[in-house]
């Protein structure tokens, strides 16, 4: 995360977004993040989008790498899961029910970093079911959770 933060440097300084995969393998039944991809981007000071996402591809391929989910910066922001994150997480998340959406704000003097997840089946259902795209509200899931949670099954290492 700190690796990633200092690559981030540059647009943070400029108050733009970068995101990364966090790739890795399975051995023995449990998930190694190894590898940090950047893939080129678009940014803005509230999102980022990769662009090129084969040359992803390829990285992964050429490494046998699984992707175990993605980081990116709030570079003045507050450190949340917006709902645009949210979004983006559902298609990690959905594909691997352990993949794991990293936010890095520099600036929020609370909380520098969150290790998040959507819950299951509440979050995940909600998710599924909104049809907005940009930013909005979400309605909390119906089981009484929240949308998204810190992990508890992330060990750093």
């Amino acid at each position: 995360m700190e690796s990633f933060l200092r690559l981030a440097e540059a647009n943070t300084a400029k108050n733009l977004e970068t995101c990364g995969i966090l790739a890795g393998n399975l051995k023995k039944r449990t998930f190694y993040v190894t590898t940090l991809i950047i893939p080129k981007q678009e940014s803005t000071s509230d999102s980022c989008q990769a662009t090129n996402e084969e040359e992803i591809f390829e990285v992964q391929d050429k490494g046998s790498l699984f992707t175990l989910g993605w980081i990116h910066t709030h570079p003045t922001q507050t450190c949340f899961l917006s709902s645009i994150d949210l979004h983006n997480h559902y298609s990690y998340q959905v594909m691997l029910p352990e993949a794991i959406a990293i936010v890095m704000a520099p600036t929020d003097t609370t909380r520098k970093h969150g290790i998040f997840h959507l819950t299951d089946p509440g979050g995940m259902g909600v998710i599924h079911d909104c049809q907005e795209t940009g930013f909005h509200p979400h309605e909390e899931p119906l089981d009484g959770t929240s949308i998204y949670e810190h992990c508890s099954h992330v060990y750093m290492n």
